[in-house]
């Protein structure tokens, strides 16, 4: 068996504050899996309260638990080979997107791309938030993709996988060099994001809007902060998020909200005063998608249940089941984003009406892929005519 990775062990041994999930299971395609003794955990726990063990002697301070330590984040640098994914999914409006990132540090514990990191060999669980890959190469890739003879340009995503504006971007500043390229081929792009940070390229993002090449998608799940600091611990506020949200619609970029997720009997009773503040904040459209928890993340986030809600969990898993036909996930095209089922049916009901009472959109007009021109690339060959 392999040895543990201690710094990623839960208990004692580790500090999860800002971190969202509470584990580091094992990826599916390991050759071996790790187990916690549980005694030797409660003895771990007992430490931690300053309780001593029963012993007749002093204690070996060499013999003492180590402190907790916070999980840093390691950003591994790679040069990847491709950067457009494509995808023929009917359930989803774009054909083709760009993720600058693997893992992402916002660690929000219901995040449907976790399960990626299992093909890394890595876990689902603390991996995804704390051990990030950064394609440092990406503009340079889109820009090949984009000079290819025969590439014809349609919407492409930003940010469909993991978040372009997660903390390390701040830094890295990948996420604006992919968005410098599309600005130089009028390429149409939608951004998704949890991050207020998505502010700083606005000096990129204004002028692509006022030739119809952009919008942005800000994502809140609830407007409860308290909620919102264990369930996606490095995303902006809520309140950030909103502001973000003025700021866009201020600056004349077309902004929207996606409430996502919403979970039931725990933050599905948000969505009206999240579409009510994004409206008011200047959103044109919205859009909302019911709690998935495809294959790890389900049991990553009955973990995060039973320590941050214990007494809501059964009802919550009740509800989501009652939404699933009976199961904790539907994967099949058309019912994934939504569910099915009676209270499927009135979530839909309750995001139209409040669509219509606070004039949101629920389709997003096309952008414009007309305006696409591959520039003259830079060296001393010139065009002869």
């Amino acid at each position: 068996m392999k040895p543990v990775r201690s710094a990623l062990l839960t208990g004692a041994f580790a500090e999860l504050k800002g971190r969202g999930a509470r584990s580091n299971r094992d990826s599916r395609f390991a050759d071996a899996t790790h187990e916690l003794d549980p005694e030797y955990l409660e003895q771990s726990r007992t430490a931690e309260r300053g309780e001593l063990p029963p012993v007749a002697a002093e204690p070996d301070p060499d013999d003492a638990p180590p402190a907790a330590a916070a999980i840093k984040t390691c950003v591994t640098h790679e040069r990847a080979r491709t950067i457009i994914s494509r995808n023929q999914s009917p359930d989803i409006p774009f054909d083709r997107s760009v993720n600058p990132y693997r893992g992402c540090e916002h660690g929000c514990v219901y995040c449907y791309a976790r399960p990626t990191h299992s093909y890394l060999g890595l876990s689902p669980g603390l991996d995804f938030e704390t051990r990030l890959f950064a394609k440092q190469n990406a503009a340079e890739l889109l820009e090949r993709e984009l000079r290819r003879p025969g590439y014809t340009p349609a919407m492409l995503a930003l940010g469909a996988n993991t978040d372009p504006y997660q903390p390390i971007e701040k830094d890295l500043r990948i996420t604006r060099s992919v968005l410098e390229v599309l600005a130089a081929f009028g390429h149409p792009v939608a951004i998704t994001t949890k991050s207020a940070l998505v502010l700083r390229d606005l000096d990129l993002l204004g002028p692509m809007a006022q030739q119809g090449l952009v919008r942005v998608l800000i994502s809140i799940g609830t407007l409860d902060r308290t909620i919102a600091r264990t369930l996606e611990p490095r995303a902006s506020t809520p309140a950030r998020r909103l502001e973000a949200i003025r700021t866009l619609a201020q600056a004349g970029i077309p902004a929207g909200v996606i409430v996502a997720p919403v979970i039931p009997a725990l933050t599905e009773q948000d969505m009206e005063a999240v579409l009510e503040a994004a409206a008011a904040a200047g959103a044109r459209h919205a859009s909302y998608v019911s709690l998935r928890l495809p294959l790890e993340v389900r049991d990553l986030f009955l973990e995060w249940l039973r320590e941050f809600a214990p007494l809501r969990a059964a009802h919550v898993m009740s509800r989501v089941r009652q939404m699933r036909g009976g199961r904790d996930n539907q994967s099949e095209f058309g019912t994934r984003m939504e569910g099915t089922g009676i209270f499927a049916t009135l979530l839909r009901q309750r995001f139209a009406l409040a669509c219509r009472k606070w004039q949101l959109e629920r389709d997003y007009p096309p952008l414009d892929c007309s305006r696409f021109r591959v520039p003259q690339s830079p060296g001393p060959q010139q065009l002869l005519f």
